[in-house]
């Protein structure tokens, strides 16, 4: 394990951030990566992950990645296994209190080794109580993205969870308007920051890149989704649009999780790409006649907050997506983008998408857009745990295990 340069080498006097999340760091790059990449401009980071399972002992092996970030992954040995997966192979057993044991001796010892004394403390997942919960930070900060008891898979003890860190946190954060107005009545400082976008990143996409090699070959019109491919699609959907279209082209740009890929539809005009790098997305969508966001109607996706939609936006493209809560407020009724739901409603969107004059459209884009930024979305979370952290030093909590009290 790589080693940092002490206490705080940013010389900003912040105390660090630790963050435990469900997702990767080199998953896709979304809302976690953006702000934690923001927070190590002035502050150390630990960006602390779910373990992997595989051979080798038992450690957690952590490194800077390019964004200033320290990210942290627990490897759990598991004996004969010759390669690193994400989930403990089949036939493996580990009882929970065991692996929480586990984990939390591999964070005790991360946490010593870095000379992580002053820090506060960023969930992604309710499930990392269960080997950080006797940790004493300046402040406790949960970032709910999105309603993960609703996903299939999730754990029992998820909603159970929750509410005990609704007790701990001193700070909320909703990953959008519909689903801080379903939390608020839960947490007494919890505060919506919907999905928002890096503006120059996407609008690279405007000034026309080469198209990738993947994608050259394909005909016009291309109709262009990138995300991750999961059982928040509607695949009923994407087909019947493939199938009423034959001469579209449906591009799915990302990766393909938590469902078979005999689950997706295969027709001459589908065509999956796989996942791309953070930074190869605006070749992609540069390519694309219309972005489209086909997600299903389910209890997994009543609170979604695509991040696609601005980006998709950034990079000039219209847009069609399906009626989720926060894609049609607001930017469906301002008139950003167009809802459908139905195969032929879809269509009949993409349609008007493509005849559609930009001239007055996309000025209406831009002007909503100089109000998005993840620099002011950080900066807006900023505020509120600076106020965290002086509203318990107030109080005269110390920041050692010491002195802190039982939460």
């Amino acid at each position: 394990m790589q080693r940092s340069h002490g206490r705080n080498d940013t010389g900003s006097g912040l105390p660090d951030l630790v963050c435990l999340s469900h997702l990767r760091w080199n998953f896709v790059f979304q809302r976690p990566q953006h702000l934690m990449s923001r927070f190590a401009r002035e502050r150390r980071v630990f960006f602390v992950e779910e373990p992997v399972w595989g051979p080798g002992p038992t450690r957690l092996e952590a490194a800077r990645s390019p964004e200033g970030v320290w990210v942290a992954t627990p490897h759990i040995h598991v004996g004969g296994s010759t390669q690193v997966t994400p989930d403990p192979p089949p036939g493996t057993r580990m009882d929970p209190d065991v692996l929480a044991a586990v984990q939390r001796e591999l964070l005790h010892a991360l946490l010593e080794d870095q000379d992580v004394n002053e820090f506060v403390l960023w969930y992604y997942t309710p499930m990392a109580l269960a080997f950080s919960a006797h940790l004493r930070p300046r402040a406790v900060v949960y970032d709910c993205m999105d309603e993960l008891s609703a996903f299939s898979g999730a754990p029992p003890l998820l909603v159970q969870r929750e509410v005990e860190l609704l007790r701990r946190a001193d700070v909320m954060f909703t990953g959008g308007h519909h689903l801080y107005e379903s939390k608020r009545a839960h947490h007494p400082n919890v505060h919506p920051f919907p999905s928002s976008v890096d503006v120059p990143h996407f609008a690279q996409a405007r000034l026309g890149p080469a198209d990738p090699p993947d994608q050259a070959a394909l005909p016009h019109p291309r109709i262009g989704f990138c995300g991750v491919i999961d059982e928040r699609m509607d695949l009923a959907l994407l087909e019947g649009v493939a199938r009423a279209r034959p001469d579209w082209q449906l591009v799915m740009v990302g990766p393909v999780v938590k469902i078979s890929p005999d689950s997706l539809p295969r027709l001459p005009n589908i065509h999956y790409l796989g996942g791309k790098h953070y930074k190869e997305l605006p070749a992609y969508l540069a390519g694309w006649d219309v972005a489209m966001l086909p997600f299903a109607r389910t209890t997994a996706t009543r609170f979604l907050s695509p991040t696609k939609t601005p980006e998709y936006l950034a990079a000039g493209k219209p847009v069609v997506s399906t009626s989720i809560r926060d894609v049609v407020r607001p930017y469906g009724e301002l008139g950003l983008v167009r809802i459908a739901d139905t195969p032929e409603d879809f269509v009949r969107a993409v349609e008007e998408n493509l005849s559609q004059s930009r001239e007055e459209w996309l000025p209406k884009v831009d002007a909503f857009l100089s109000r998005l930024s993840w620099d002011h979305t950080w900066s807006g979370m900023k505020g509120h745990i600076d106020k965290a952290v002086a509203a318990r030093r107030r109080w005269g909590m110390g920041t050692s295990s010491e002195s802190w009290p039982e939460m």
